[in-house]
């Protein structure tokens, strides 16, 4: 008899694709442009009763940037009616101090807000627009609103230098938290990982620099620095492992067990529109697909780490290697674990004194380098 399956905690409910910024490290699929908005406001609040129902307890509503959506409001107060803790993870680009009072008043819990730099020049060259003067006034309205704050921060080759000024800005902004994620490679990273790659002299400084500050800001304000894959010994538990604690609802309604899963072939995965997301967890079989352990391969199914990082990502094992069933090249026992090593070699042999920013593909429809063209909505 198959075991049931896990209880989730987490929806992460992605209500559009669209987005003003072009991060070249994006989470969004690069095929993002094909995901069409076709969840209404009703169809959302179905969801939301139905992860409660399962044993979610939070839901974070993001996009792209969710404060497109006309219905975010509705939305945070559908979600607070059945008693979900709601946070908003956004870019702060659209928002005005109307908004976020509107938002408190709807019952928001808390607010995620985006950050690229601390030096507006290199934020630009990330993000593809002067937005770090608007996310500045957005903290200032988070603070009057009393919501507390995350400030998120996407580390890579060029900002870990900054670490410190970064940890000075949360201070000075009020924020209670501060996350500091070492860039994930998958996506539109992938693509600029070549340009975004640090090498292990910067992390290792940027390390010691936001430890100091944990320990004196502890009880202040929380700081995490999550390291990047690429620099462990062994990988992450990604998403706390394949289809047990998290839900991903996709713009166009496909649920899945993390934010790129369906680029893997071969797995299917199907809509909250033709079924109930109860349904989708215990049945699909694109969920079921690398839950437990029978799938693992050597040398995951010997190891003592099985349970705790339950074989590293999938999505990253795929897309490094081509097989979504592989040890993740993260993991230094993993047969790929070169293409790994290769690519920190790279990073490690750059001269960062007399680095020349290299090419960089910015998320669009097209995926153009350099050129901060104008993407079409949907």
């Amino acid at each position: 008899m198959n075991a049931s399956p896990p209880r989730p905690f987490t929806l992460i409910a992605e209500l559009t694709y669209r987005c003003p910024l072009r991060c070249v490290y994006c989470s969004n699929p690069v095929d993002y442009a094909a995901h069409l908005d076709r969840l209404d406001t009703d169809a959302w609040k179905r969801v939301f009763i139905e992860a409660e129902s399962l044993g979610v307890l939070q839901v974070h509503l993001t996009g792209g940037e969710p404060l497109l959506r006309p219905d975010l409001e509705n939305l945070v107060a559908a979600a607070r009616t059945v008693d979900l803790y709601t946070n908003v993870i956004s870019s702060g680009v659209t928002a005005d101090r109307a908004r976020i009072q509107g938002l408190k008043a709807a019952g928001l819990d808390a607010f995620q807000l985006s950050m690229q730099d601390v030096d507006a020049t290199a934020a630009r060259a990330i993000a593809g627009g002067d937005w770090l003067d608007q996310k500045l006034r957005v903290a200032e309205w988070l603070r009057e609103a009393e919501l507390p704050i995350t400030l998120n921060v996407v580390l890579h080759r060029g900002n870990l230098d900054r670490v410190a000024d970064m940890v000075a800005l949360a201070e000075r902004l009020g924020a209670d938290r501060l996350e500091l994620a070492n860039t994930q490679y998958l996506g539109w990273a992938l693509r600029n990982r070549s340009a975004l790659l640090p090498s292990r002299e910067q992390l290792d400084r940027a390390r010691f620099i936001a430890q100091a500050a944990r320990d004196r800001l502890r009880g202040t304000m929380e700081i995490v620095f999550v390291l990047p894959d690429y620099y462990g010994q062994t990988p992450k538990a990604c998403m706390d492992g394949w289809g047990r604690r998290y839900i991903v609802v996709t713009p166009d309604g496909m649920a899945l067990p993390c934010h790129l899963a369906h680029t893997l072939p071969g797995l299917r995965f199907e809509s909250v529109l033709d079924r109930s997301l109860a349904d989708l967890w215990d049945a699909c079989a694109g969920f079921a697909a690398f839950r437990g352990e029978s799938w693992m391969p050597e040398p995951c199914l010997s190891c003592d780490r099985r349970s705790v990082d339950f074989g590293g990502c999938r999505c990253q094992a795929y897309h490094l290697t081509g097989d979504a069933s592989a040890t993740d090249p993260a993991c230094q026992l993993a047969p790929a674990h070169a293409i790994i090593e290769k690519a920190c070699s790279a990073a490690n042999a750059r001269d960062p004194r007399a680095d020349v920013p290299l090419a960089l593909v910015y998320r669009s429809v097209h995926g153009r380098r350099n050129e901060l063209d104008r993407e079409p909505r949907t």
